[in-house]
């Protein structure tokens, strides 16, 4: 893949994905969805790491994005520290509201609610959990929305956003054509950096799951 310092067309918007960094809950393999948990002492670290490593790699950036979950606000503060850059909350940049599974480890949701745990863990696109949870389809449709936003708001520049690992799940998968039911094949590990780009109607992925900068960060639960 190309580097991300490459020279970029007038009309290729370039995109740093970043997931928000560790939280408490992120330790205990618990799904949060829309539940509002801050950075745990590791995450804030990541933050600040991260936001040094883009600062080293001497990147200018023309906008960051982040969505409006503490969790992500907390990381993309750091990264605004280092570039002055004022964030731009965005709740479409939410994680995947997961339901009646939110606050539960994988094991709890599994033995309380075994059938709707067996349609969540085969992808089914169409599935949204009880509760107000989001089906992959409509969590698709609202990242898409948001991501095309971006791109046509910054052609010929390069932007960060901060987000959560459902929301980077997406965008690889818009990226490399890879289908909403498929199994996740790929790393989504906190406060890593991953590259992607949009160019006359169409994405693609430049780089993905950059931790040279961390120390055993967390990957995403598998299949959320």
């Amino acid at each position: 893949m190309k580097s991300q310092q490459t020279p970029i067309s007038i009309d290729t918007c370039r995109v740093c994905l970043v997931r928000h960094g560790e939280t408490a809950w992120n330790t205990e393999r618990r799904l949060q969805g829309h539940i509002d948990i801050p950075l745990n002492d590791t995450g804030l670290s990541q933050a600040e790491a991260t936001a040094r490593s883009l600062a080293r790699a001497g990147l200018r950036f023309s906008a960051l994005y982040s969505s409006d979950l503490e969790r992500a606000r907390q990381t993309a503060a750091a990264i605004a520290r280092a570039h002055a850059l004022p964030p731009q909350h965005d709740p479409r940049l939410r994680e995947r509201h997961y339901g009646h599974f939110q606050g539960l480890t994988f094991d709890e949701a599994e033995h309380r609610h075994p059938e709707n745990f067996r349609r969540f863990k085969a992808r089914d696109p169409h599935f949204a959990l009880p509760d107000d949870g989001e089906s992959l389809n409509t969590l698709a449709a609202r990242v898409h929305a948001a991501l095309e936003d971006i791109a046509r708001e910054h052609a010929g520049e390069t932007v960060v956003v901060v987000t959560h690992g459902g929301v980077l799940d997406i965008a690889h998968r818009l990226a490399t054509g890879q289908a909403l039911q498929t199994a996740r094949a790929f790393a989504i590990p906190n406060a890593a950096l991953n590259w992607i780009e949009h160019t006359a109607g169409s994405w693609k992925l430049i780089a993905w799951a950059d931790e040279s900068h961390l120390q055993g960060a967390l990957d995403e639960l598998p299949d959320t």
